[in-house]
């Protein structure tokens, strides 16, 4: 049954700092108001969002509680599970 989808192409590629921004977005959220419910400064959201502060563990685990995904979501925004191997 799998063998009857087709995968869809890529249309976009993402950064860690558009996956952020994007389910911030979706949740209809200011900058401010992400920091406020991470402890997350703005500046450095800011930051992460521009791609000019790397994410991190720590903060991909806050960001992704407060914007209610997983954190590989954010860590991982290109990951394509049929492109890679295990060795």
């Amino acid at each position: 049954m799998a063998s009857e989808y087709v995968k869809s192409k890529k249309r976009v590629s993402l950064t860690v700092g558009d996956s952020i921004r994007i389910a911030r977005e979706i949740l209809g959220w200011s900058q401010n108001e992400l920091a406020s419910y991470t402890k997350i400064p703005q500046s450095t959201i800011s930051g992460l969002e521009s791609n000019r502060i790397a994410l991190g563990v720590e903060r991909a685990k806050k960001l992704a509680i407060a914007l209610k995904v997983h954190p590989a979501v954010l860590l991982f925004p290109q990951w394509d599970i049929d492109q890679s191997s295990v060795a």
